[in-house]
């Protein structure tokens, strides 16, 4: 009986937690969805014409998805029950690498390499996603960490 109620135990478990290509699959979808979350939200508040610079107005609308996307990697992507006061500021941080990682691929694709638009952007967006992944994974949002 006691082996049952392990067993059980287990199996709620890890029902909760996805295995390393769900958790992909669902900073896919997550992080996916933020994107064109940005580009609509930016485009409607720039073509306000608030008087606020276009690139204050987008930094701002970039901050404005900062918590959903946040939760919707803790709750949906990770499904960690790590305490926000941890995960939230590792996650703003990781963010915030990420954005330097960004400027540094794509300063070698563009000016090192002498990429094109198309392939730059994917090799930087690529990248940039992989390295935010695997930190977030191991450590914003890691059980053991």
């Amino acid at each position: 009986m006691t082996g049952q109620t392990l067993e059980i135990d287990t199996r709620d478990a890890a029902s909760r937690k996805r295995s390393v290509a769900g958790e992909l699959v669902g900073f896919i979808l997550v992080g996916g969805s933020g994107a064109p979350a940005f580009v609509v939200l930016s485009t409607l508040t720039i073509g306000l014409k608030t008087g606020v610079p276009d690139w204050i107005m987008s930094v701002l609308c970039w901050l404005s998805l900062i918590g959903p996307v946040y939760l919707g990697h803790r709750l949906w992507s990770f499904r960690t029950g790590v305490p926000h006061r941890r995960a939230l500021p590792r996650y703003i941080a990781v963010q915030l690498c990420g954005i330097v990682l960004a400027a540094i691929f794509s300063y070698v694709c563009y000016r090192v390499l002498g990429q094109s638009t198309v392939v730059a952007s994917t090799v930087v967006t690529a990248l940039t996603s992989a390295v935010n992944f695997a930190i977030l994974r191991a450590w914003a949002f890691g059980e053991g960490s």
